[in-house]
């Protein structure tokens, strides 16, 4: 039961949508399991690119840190998202580090076990072709956001995107299934921690949202949307 469990999740991933049976059962023959605690490093940039990670429950930052420390948050990954990809693909270091959010339970393909199996499964490598295509189309979403959109317009924009893909629909509206400080808001939007609160209680003051220990909930979609531009 729990391998016919895995392997329907599997089924959902975005790499693996579309494969058979058959398919699933190669991956789940070289899959194995792992779990990293809330907080914990699952790998740090420039680390050797040895596996391809795919999440099962937990969220997963993706950063990059300045020598003195200061952090930029490229994404954050969620249920049935892959990430550490690139590595495997070019075999060069990782190009950012990977921190759990919460705890996470993933699976894990090793670099040469991947690469066996696309071979096996060439439809996989197409798979691939289209998420990391859509991942670029976002990358330069965000360089076009930083270029057109002030700080109210991005902070808004980060959110409905938090909402859409990590939210919960309540009766007050839109919660974020994930905790946000005003800081790592702040390094998703490329601005100061000082910008970010400002915006903060600016949409509060509005009734835009709402937070409670670092879980932010959003009242008026509408609204927000409108002061994206």
């Amino acid at each position: 039961m729990e391998a016919e469990t895995e392997a329907n999740y599997l089924k959902q991933v975005d790499f693996f949508q579309g494969l058979n049976d058959e398919d699933i059962t190669i991956l789940m023959s070289v899959a194995k399991r792992r779990t990293f605690r809330a907080g914990e490093v699952i790998f740090h940039r420039d680390d050797p690119g040895q596996a391809l990670y795919v999440i099962k429950e937990g969220k997963v930052k993706i950063c990059l840190i300045s020598p003195d420390g200061q952090e930029i948050s490229l994404v954050v990954f969620g249920k049935g998202e892959c990430f550490g990809e690139l590595a495997l693909l070019d075999g060069l270091p990782r190009s950012a580090d990977a921190i759990a959010l919460e705890k996470v339970e993933c699976y894990t393909l090793q670099r040469t076990d991947f690469h066996n199996t696309i071979i096996k499964v060439p439809q996989i490598a197409i798979q691939i072709l289209e998420v990391l295509s859509k991942r670029l189309r976002m990358t330069d979403q965000k360089v076009e956001d930083l270029i057109f959109l002030d700080v109210y317009g991005r902070v808004a924009k980060k959110l409905l995107e938090l909402a859409e893909s990590h939210g919960i629909q309540g009766p007050e509206g839109v919660r974020i299934d994930m905790r946000l400080t005003q800081q790592e808001l702040a390094s998703m939007v490329g601005a100061s921690r000082e910008s970010v609160n400002k915006v903060l209680g600016y949409f509060m003051d509005r009734q835009y949202l709402s937070t409670d220990r670092h879980r932010i909930t959003l009242h008026r979609i509408a609204d927000l949307k409108r002061r994206i531009y």
